[in-house]
């Protein structure tokens, strides 16, 4: 197969300066969970993108000086020749498969607390930390400021020496170059403060530096945040941020635009924006440059890919999370294989993943983080080692996945689901508002099973227990699923309510076609999307909605997902009254009674409905009948976690069919110990 013409653009080469990109499509800077200590598992991550035909792969951030320290959290360093040697496997990683390696030097200013380093923050003006503790960031001096131009020059040396094609100007997500930049943040009354001439002057002259230092080896790339999306109190696009790309349109070779001060509004969920959603930013750099511009907008549609490149808003694709989903995705389209994309669902699990210290983890792609440490690929899989048959009960996420990976092995399998469709809880859970993209996990699935026909699939196929007993297979897989619980146990209630009304909702009683009914309370111990969800739905319904938690904010782990200020923002201006720090104690009828989480002192809650978004235990059903141990468990039958937890079990079990328990233990990056006790231990 080969491309499809109207594609062709996408795959045309561009000048960067110095260097050509052999295609447009370009894998932004983003965040792996790995960092400096895991350079294997960076390097091989970043190997499959370029095998998988992005033609430009960069780096997460990395460090230019040990005073840009974000422990606890993974970042990539420059600071010595040893952090120029281990990028070298990276970017020797990523030429093998003839892409440009890109690097993005990093200062965080008064994003990082140093309590690795214990180096004394700085930032433009003094203050306080972004993440507060008892320190705050100290005001940069003229020193400093030269002190900095110097490790942005040193840093960019060390990515020339370690092969690296593009190094970056990082001025994007309030980091230091935009601190300067902003008026929110930099209040000094020097040559570097006041007019936006003077703010510039610090980028400027990094730009300048940089390209003095590696301007005929590597292109010089500038990411900008473009706006802050604070209004006229900070740098808009229609105003500073065009007006600092018009003041340096032609010094980079290529300019990044970004959206936002923080993470949160650059890679915004799916819930929150649409695909192309940066596109009014991008249309402002490009008519003021001759220099290439790349912008993200999670873009899986190649489609919406050449409308862009033919419109001049931008002319590469830049992904970040597209390229995680799937990291073959630019050669798929180059084969005429677009239809076996695995969309990204803007989920956000992805930036769960950095935000929790964690290396990568992915929805739609339970290979993404293991490359190296398990040995797996996104598309390829070894080859049955047996003639084994397999039986999976359950058409869920994780029934779906282990389906396909047993069925690209070549098992014969048998996936049984009792309903007339296959998805499992993504049938319910796309339905919620903001989620319809979270069907893809299952529509990317069925539509390779139904072209393998060593795979069976029943739907409408109830399996009992002695069915399970009696079918002929070697493996006996359960992907039952779970079910919301109805007796108050969460997070934090760990035991049962002594007694619960049969009119308590739970999500699945709402899914299953519930009377809702007057006013609604949910009360929220999950702390992930449901809760907030319902309340949305309620909401647009016309219902007034009480919203009452254990915990001080609206669904506080999207924190974690980055979706958090948006979730509670919408639900503030769609009128919920949210009530924060109430800990369940006993259900009346039509009263939620609670205690403060605090003081015990108690509250109580009317409602005409009631829902509770607790917990869920696992559909072991047919298991508990069987008593059999031979049968295994997978996804939320095995424990209830997210769906990107449900997909990595189906996954990983299809992987160790046939393979002997000691041949599945991951690889783990090792420290190296120096026999010199007095040195330093890397």
């Amino acid at each position: 197969m080969h491309c499809n013409p109207r594609y062709n653009i996408l795959f045309e080469p561009i000048t960067i300066g110095p260097v050509v990109a052999p295609n447009r499509f370009y894998q932004t800077p983003h965040a792996t969970g790995m960092g400096r200590n895991n350079p294997n598992s960076s390097a091989a991550l970043r190997a499959i993108k370029a095998e998988g035909g992005w033609g430009v792969v960069c780096t997460e951030y990395c460090s230019i000086h040990p005073s840009s320290d974000e422990t606890p959290y993974a970042y990539l360093t420059l600071w010595d020749d040893d952090d120029m040697r281990q990028l070298a496997q990276t970017t020797d990683a990523i030429h093998a498969h003839g892409s440009l390696a890109g690097i993005e030097l990093w200062h965080g200013g008064f994003h990082v607390n140093n309590r690795g380093t214990r180096e004394t923050p700085i930032a433009p003006t003094a203050g306080n930390t972004e993440y507060v503790h008892p320190g705050q960031v100290r005001a940069m001096t003229h020193r400093d400021i030269q002190d900095m131009r110097a490790w942005q020059r040193a840093a960019a040396i060390r990515a020339r020496d370690a092969g690296f094609d593009i190094v970056y100007v990082y001025a994007g997500h309030e980091y230091l170059p935009f601190q300067f930049l902003s008026r929110r943040f930099n209040q000094r009354d020097d040559e570097y403060g006041g007019s936006l001439e003077n703010r510039t002057r610090l980028l400027r002259e990094m730009i300048e530096d940089t390209r003095d230092a590696v301007g005929q080896d590597c292109a010089v790339a500038v990411r900008l945040a473009i706006d802050e999306l604070h209004g006229n109190s900070g740098i808009t696009s229609e105003n500073e941020g065009r007006d600092v790309v018009e003041m340096l349109a032609e010094l980079p070779d290529l300019w990044d635009i970004a959206l936002g001060g923080s993470l949160g509004t650059d890679s915004c969920s799916s819930r929150f924006s649409a695909e192309g959603y940066q596109e009014q930013y991008a249309n402002v750099v490009k008519p003021l440059t001759s220099k290439p511009v790349v912008s993200v907008g999670r873009f899986t549609s190649p489609d919406a890919m050449v409308s862009q490149i033919k419109r001049g808003v931008q002319d590469f694709i830049g992904a970040a999370r597209p390229s995680i989903a799937d990291p073959f995705l630019p050669k798929k389209i180059a084969e005429g294989r677009e239809d076996e994309i695995r969309e990204c669902i803007g989920c956000n699990i992805c930036r769960s993943s950095n935000n929790e210290g964690v290396p990568l983890r992915c929805t739609q792609n339970p290979t993404m983080g293991e490359e190296w440490r398990r040995g797996w690929h996104p598309e390829n899989i070894p080859a049955k080692h047996t003639d084994a048959s397999v039986l999976i009960v359950g058409g869920g996420p994780a029934g779906l996945e282990a389906a396909l990976a047993l069925g690209k092995r070549g098992y014969q399998v048998d996936l049984a689901e009792q309903s007339e469709q296959l998805g499992g809880r993504l049938l319910r859970e796309s339905t919620l508002p903001g989620l319809a993209h979270w069907i893809r996990v299952r529509d990317y699935r069925v539509n390779l099973l139904q072209q393998m026909p060593n795979v069976n699939v029943y739907t409408q196929s109830e399996m009992t227990s002695d069915d399970v007993r009696e079918f002929e297979a070697d493996y006996k897989v359960m992907a039952t699923g779970s079910r919301w619980r109805r007796d108050g146990v969460g997070a934090t209630a760990r035991t049962p309510l002594q007694s619960v009304s049969d009119d308590v909702l739970t999500p699945d009683d709402i899914f299953s076609g519930a009377d809702v009914t007057g006013d609604v309370l949910i009360y929220d111990d999950d702390h992930y999307f449901m809760a907030g969800a319902l309340a949305e739905k309620f909401l647009r319904a016309g219902h007034r909605v009480t919203y009452v938690t254990p915990e001080s904010i609206i669904s506080s782990w999207t924190v974690m997902t980055n979706e958090q200020e948006f979730i509670q923002t919408r639900l503030m201006e769609l009128g919920i009254e949210a009530h924060y720090l109430q800990r369940i104690d006993s259900i009346e009828e039509g009263l939620l009674n609670t205690a403060c989480a605090y003081t015990a002192k108690p509250s109580q809650f009317r409602f005409d409905t009631l829902i509770l978004a607790t917990s869920r235990e696992s559909d072991q059903s047919i298991v508990d009948s069987l008593g059999d141990s031979a049968i295994s468990l997978i996804g939320d039958c095995r424990v209830p976690s997210s769906i990107a937890d449900a997909v990595y079990s189906g996954h990983k079990f299809a992987r160790e069919v046939g393979v002997p328990r000691e041949l599945r233990v991951p690889r783990r990056e090792q420290a190296i110990i120096f026999s010199d006790l007095t040195g330093a231990v890397a």
